[in-house]
């Protein structure tokens, strides 16, 4: 059974897209994940457009995609936010692989690895954490106002969770760690365009 063009929210699942790629050779998986998350770790024959780039070249990538678009990232929600993006092109081919890539690796799919780095959820995970538990732990033994901190926090992630959005993650992104690497969208869109 081929894909059909679809509105968004149509999601994927592993066993789903590991047949179309067997089957069919005009299926385009775009990673929207950092390029450092990509590099560490992506499945094979899949394009990085970082999802903080697309709402800037979306209609350029909508003109370049003709195929069915399979969106990826760690476990669907950067996925989610990009095919919403996608949406106001006009285009509805796109899908979601259920899971993301976690659910990818944990079917024993095949990935290409490279240098191994932080996912940006993990990263915002670590960071977070720290920040309430150094915070509560000041407020103890240092100075009472810090407690403030860890409340910030929490509202932070209260309405990153609310949103379906991450602040700190966006800012994490722009990190000199996470900027190793980077994504040249206009050579994606030649990549795209050729494959088609």
């Amino acid at each position: 059974m081929a894909l059909e063009k679809k509105k968004f929210g149509r999601t994927i699942d592993v066993h789903e897209l590991e047949e179309q790629l067997k089957a069919e050779r005009d299926i385009k998986i775009i990673d929207v994940r950092t390029p450092a998350e990509y590099q560490s770790m992506h499945i094979p024959r899949s394009y990085n457009v970082p999802l903080d780039q697309l709402p800037e070249h979306k209609t350029e990538l909508a003109n370049a995609l003709q195929a069915p678009i399979v969106l990826v990232c760690r476990s669907g929600a950067r996925a989610e936010q990009a095919a919403k993006v996608f949406d106001t092109t006009g285009l509805e081919q796109f899908h979601v692989l259920q899971g993301g890539i976690s659910a990818w690796r944990q079917a024993r799919q095949p990935v290409n690895q490279g240098r191994q780095i932080w996912s940006m959820e993990r990263q915002v995970r670590g960071v977070a954490g720290s920040l309430v538990l150094l915070s509560v732990l000041g407020s103890l033994f240092l100075w009472k106002p810090l407690a403030w901190l860890a409340a910030f926090v929490g509202g932070g992630l209260t309405y990153s969770a609310l949103t379906d959005t991450c602040g700190m993650a966006m800012l994490l992104s722009k990190l000199p760690y996470n900027q190793t690497v980077s994504c040249d969208i206009r050579d994606v869109i030649q990549q795209l365009r050729a494959a088609e």
